[in-house]
């Protein structure tokens, strides 16, 4: 099975290279690649004892980001390394302040990548967030030492880990990791049953994240002068299909007010067309644009501020979930104690049904049965009330995680 492993990765390298001739996130991805070692280099040395986190894409980041914290300050002399799968994780953390000594993209998984990548520092913890394994790495780190472990684990039942021919990958991660974190009691059973029992329910560490949002300052420039009295609707991370139904609650009622922040900033150009009468946020400069204006919808055409945003909001349209392209965040919108709305194919994220369960959200089938109700939402101040309580009110009485997770890794670190 290590033979065909190793065939299916060199298959993965060929396709990505391939793919980016017409795919510019692939190409991005893979001329960072190359980068990588330098990197490494560049920042550590063999002797430097490093904590290390790997984060398929930014959710994941966020996920794993508590944890990270927390292990920092347990040993500030450790050094950070923070690896991504995907330009889209390592493109918002590069440009932001992170507590990483060195961001960079994972390499291939091959033996000979993976020995060039980790012989420049010494593992101490690896941490990989919620679902991303890659053998020839945990392989050498493990037998070099490293301790590994997996925070907000999700399993579930079409995964290899639950084929015929997947019982190789689960002997792997067996013998590699020290333990599972998972997020939730069904996730954790279904480790347990093909016999991971190295494993535990710790919950979802993306709760501590959201509830640690709160407590900074979320002031966005110009966002009071843009709503002003008027109801509001924050679209994050949009794709057609939230902006379909941005488009319905523009037809049905002016005075709702909406903030759309596009999945990629490649469809504001779309957005533009759209909504010919938007602002684009980048374009305000004083608060008298936006009085002049009046407009209906504000176009964020920059990244970062979402979860800020969020506190603006009446209710939030999360994207993602109207097709399988996956739910983004809808906890960074739920923390702020506002309803969340979304599409509902949402199979990886369990607290979308927990946030339905609690009254908190409620997802459709479609634009076209979403945008009534929503209407209908900001017109009922007692519905509005109750759904936000319940929001705010599901974050809040989730557990921390992150102290769980860390207490289970310190005992590792203290044994003999």
């Amino acid at each position: 099975m290590k033979f065909i492993y190793n065939i299916f990765v060199t298959l993965l390298i060929s396709a990505m290279k391939v793919g980016a001739v017409f795919n510019y996130k692939l190409k991005k991805g893979l001329a960072g690649r190359r980068q990588s070692c330098e990197i490494v280099k560049s920042q550590f040395s063999p002797e430097d004892k490093v904590i290390w986190m790997h984060a398929a894409s930014l959710g994941e980041y966020e996920q794993g980001l508590p944890i990270l914290e927390k292990l920092k300050e347990k040993f500030p002399s450790h050094k950070i390394l923070i690896t991504f799968f995907s330009p889209s994780g390592y493109e918002n953390v590069i440009h932001k302040n992170h507590i990483g000594d060195a961001v960079c993209y994972l390499p291939f998984d091959t033996e000979r990548w993976v020995k060039e990548f980790t012989s420049n520092f010494k593992t101490d913890i690896f941490i990989t967030v919620k679902y991303e394994y890659w053998y020839n790495l945990l392989t050498d780190l493990k037998s070099n030492g490293a301790k590994i472990f997996v925070v907000s684990a999700l399993f579930y039942e079409t995964q290899v880990f639950f084929k015929a021919y997947g019982r190789w990958f689960v002997e792997q991660l067996a013998k590699n990791v020290d333990w599972f974190f998972h997020q939730t009691k069904h996730s954790t059973a279904l480790a347990k049953s093909i016999g991971l029992k190295n494993s535990s329910t710790a919950g979802d560490t993306r709760y501590d994240r959201v509830k640690q949002l709160r407590e900074r300052d979320n002031t966005v420039e110009f966002i009071e002068d843009f709503k002003r009295d008027h109801k509001t609707v924050v679209f994050g991370s949009s794709w057609e299909s939230e902006e379909r139904l941005a488009e319905l609650i523009v037809l049905k009622d002016r005075s709702v007010k909406l903030i759309i922040a596009p999945h990629d900033l490649k469809r504001v150009e779309h957005l533009k067309k759209l909504f010919p009468g938007a602002v684009l946020y980048s374009q305000i400069f004083s608060a008298e644009i936006l009085r002049n204006s009046n407009s209906q919808i504000l176009i964020i055409d920059c990244i970062g501020l979402l979860s800020k945003l969020y506190s603006y909001g009446d209710a939030a349209v999360v994207g993602g979930g109207f097709h399988s392209k996956g739910l983004h965040n809808i906890l960074e919108a739920a923390t702020f104690g506002i309803p969340v709305l979304y599409g509902d194919h949402y199979q990886k994220n369990p607290e979308a049904d927990d946030l339905i369960t609690c009254h908190g959200g409620k997802s459709f089938e479609d634009e076209f049965f979403a945008a009534p109700y929503i209407l209908n939402l900001l017109n009922d101040s007692e519905l509005l009330k109750k759904m936000s309580e319940n929001a705010r009110n599901f974050v809040d009485s989730q557990p921390n995680a992150s102290e769980i997770i860390l207490s289970r890794i310190l005992s590792y670190e203290s044994a003999p």
